[in-house]
């Protein structure tokens, strides 16, 4: 690759003054960055650079002993783990203590409890019944947290320093919760395997999987990285020993595997497990209850090493939805399977949005401001924040008895200190207020209970699936996305007949919907499989558009004249973005781009190679709106391994993509010398 002295050709101003290289002839005259750049796509590796990898990870997996999966949820989370020895067998974590009726707790909730001096003190069940048995002055003094994950998909601008806001009101920092949360699951996880070896399991033994929404952007992946390294799951030197995996992509790689016995098909097309579409759909949701209540039971699931029934009614080419509805967001990720080996390639970049099943608390919230107050409603979480929390725990186990053909009433007990604090505000009862109130739908029952009619209850889920059948519809009028063949129904708020019923009215004529029995399992379990074999995903979308600074030769009429910068009588337009990948590109896991450029003065010492990042596809200038600085590369040109220095020195730039993680790196190929750098969304 070199220019000719004759080349007209852009170059970085960042700090430092450097040439493009062109990739065409010397004589081609130069009018546009994109025309000397060639094709601007990706270029994929050359085979031999493919086979060293490969072999690189083939080593690297041997060297752990078991594959961890942590469901990080934003009401509740688990983890999985199998040893490579054993892929076969997925182990779901030893049961919690505590515990709620009517909800499983084969996850426990994603709920921390900090001591008044900020230092850890219990998670999930334990956090959340200490908090609840303490004194109400005494509780004040604690920290505690719960559905925090949510901060991460709804702050524009998260940064290490990011707060978050515990029931007392006080602020801490989030990295240092979300790091205390993965410690926790951390020394569980060794605990439990050293109880199972017999001997002391270490953390090096282990390769950890972090599952994240895949509509999240990338400050937020990259957030959950750095909080798993403070916990000490993995460190910057050692970051493949972390995987941060999508959740709909592992949803995705346990649904391969499902055999007829493990699912169930709501759409009706077919007879399976015995359920046809001439039955009502009711049926067909008691019997996935069944199969849920009885799944419970086992906590080891064996994975065949093979591809399920209805998998291999797939053939190359065909499209599949997964929608995973979860506590805090759904994600809509469409995915092609690629023969032989069944690979899976994103076809259309993940969408959604905050539609899980923490709308309908919000709801029900909304229904309490209605009748109570907002006034009173907030003031009771300050100063009752145990007895909230116990509010919304009844309200859990109801919601979760929400079906399409319920006929009877909901009742759900409000605390004494709630009708106790609400004579006292107020000054009369609280059952005055629920006549006042004019909410005809919920009466009030003498043993203390609200009493919901079904149709109140699913007038408080109404909203939150609505946006989700929304967003599905939209989905399915993109053209990448007709003809697709299957929906798969996951997560945890999958479990919900009304959502259930909801999607099977609105796409069961367009394809058939199947839900894996264990479906608030499905992420978690895909997730293992993932760690066990992570190159099964082949090709993603690349969600940003990434790019370089360069300085291009000044062209009248077409650059702006404020971008004009004279050289030593070379006319040039600074802050041109010389674009590496656009945003919504396909890019194969792994896959390398490659640029080079060139200092403008032989002499200078030092290259500053700036990276960018933007949503949009189309952008021109660093300086455009939504350009985001994500990375810099600084490169020692000194020193020449005793060579001459040719007079065109040529600074070789990578970016590697593919994983949730990209990396960059900048080479002088007169001296070898390289510099590496992580993208970060969080310090610039």
């Amino acid at each position: 690759m070199q220019g000719g002295a004759g080349t007209d050709v852009p170059a970085f101003l960042a700090g430092a003054t450097l040439f493009f290289l062109s990739e065409t002839a010397p004589t081609s005259a130069y009018s546009s960055p994109a025309r000397s750049l060639g094709d601007t796509g990706i270029t994929p590796l050359s085979p031999s650079h493919i086979v060293n990898d490969t072999d690189s990870n083939v080593s690297e997996q041997q060297s752990f002993l078991v594959v961890v999966a942590v469901d990080f949820g934003t009401t509740s989370s688990g983890y999985a783990y199998s040893f490579t020895k054993e892929p076969e067998c997925i182990h779901v974590m030893r049961r919690w203590e505590g515990g709620d009726p009517g909800v499983s707790n084969q996850k426990t909730p994603t709920t921390i409890l900090l001591t008044p001096e900020r230092k850890f003190h219990s998670f999930g069940y334990a956090a959340r019944d200490f908090y609840h048995d303490l004194d109400p002055n005494e509780a004040k003094q604690w920290l505690y947290l719960e559905k925090f994950k949510m901060k991460l998909h709804t702050t524009g601008d998260l940064t290490m320093d990011t707060d978050l806001t515990a029931a007392n009101g006080k602020k801490v920092k989030a990295l240092e919760i979300f790091a205390y949360a993965l410690q926790y699951f951390k020394e569980q996880a060794l605990k439990e395997l050293s109880d199972q070896a017999g001997s002391e399991f270490e953390n090096s033994d282990v390769r950890w999987v972090i599952t994240v929404p895949a509509i999240w952007k990338q400050p937020a992946k990259q957030f959950m990285r750095q909080a798993a390294y403070q916990a000490g799951l993995a460190s910057p030197e050692n970051s493949e020993q972390l995987i941060i995996a999508l959740e709909p992509e592992a949803a995705s790689i346990y649904c391969r595997k499902l055999r007829l016995h493990q699912m169930i098909e709501l759409s009706g097309k077919a007879a399976v497990n015995g359920y046809s579409g001439s039955d009502t759909v009711g049926a067909g949701f008691t019997q996935a209850k069944e199969h849920i209540r009885r799944n419970r039971q086992s906590r080891t699931f064996l994975v065949e090493n093979v591809i399920g029934e209805i998998w291999s009614e797939l053939e190359e080419g065909d499209k599949y939805v997964v929608v995973d509805s979860g506590g805090g967001t759904v994600d809509l990720t469409v995915h092609q399977i690629r023969l032989p080996e069944g690979h899976l390639k994103e076809l259309y970049k993940a969408t959604g949005g905050p539609y899980g099943s923490l709308g309908v608390d919000y709801e029900f919230e909304k229904l309490l401001y209605k009748i109570f107050g907002e006034d009173f409603i907030e003031q009771f979480k300050i100063k009752r924040p145990a007895a909230w929390v116990d509010l919304m725990i009844a309200f859990e186990s109801r919601k979760r008895a929400a079906a399409p053909d319920r006929t009877n009433p909901l009742n759900i007990t409000l605390p004494f200190s709630f009708i106790d604090y609400y004579k006292k505000f107020r000054g009369h009862s609280v059952e005055h207020a629920l006549r006042k109130s004019n909410v005809d739908f919920v009466k009030w029952s003498s043993q203390g209970m609200l009493r919901m009619s079904p149709d109140a209850m699913n007038a408080l889920f109404k909203p939150t699936i609505d946006s989700i059948i929304e967003h599905l519809r939209d989905l399915f009028q993109k053209p990448e996305v007709s003809t697709v063949k299957f929906l798969f129904l996951v997560g945890g708020f999958a479990e919900a007949p009304l959502l259930q019923q909801a999607v099977q009215a609105a796409f069961g004529d367009q394809c058939r919907i199947i839900i894996p029995q264990d479906v608030g399992l499905t992420i978690l379990k895909g997730a293992v499989l993932f760690g066990l074999d992570p190159a099964v995903i082949k090709v993603r979308r690349s969600p940003l558009t990434y790019g370089v600074g360069v300085l291009n030769r000044y062209v009248e009429g077409k650059h702006p004249p404020e971008k004009l910068l004279v050289k030593d009588g070379t006319r040039w337009c600074t802050d041109v973005f010389d674009k590496f990948i656009s945003a919504d590109q396909s890019v194969a896991l792994g896959e390398l781009v490659k640029r080079s450029y060139t200092p403008a003065k032989p002499s200078q010492l030092v290259i500053v190679i700036n990276i960018y990042s933007s949503e949009h596809d189309n952008v021109s200038f660093i300086t455009d709106p939504g350009v985001k600085k994500c990375g810099t590369l600084r490169l020692d040109l000194t020193g020449t391994s005793g060579t001459a220095v040719p007079a065109r020195r040529e600074i070789q730039t990578l970016m590697q993509f593919g994983d949730t993680e990209i990396k960059a790196t900048a080479i002088d190929i007169a001296t070898s010398k390289s510099v590496k750098v992580g993208i970060d969304f969080l310090n610039y």
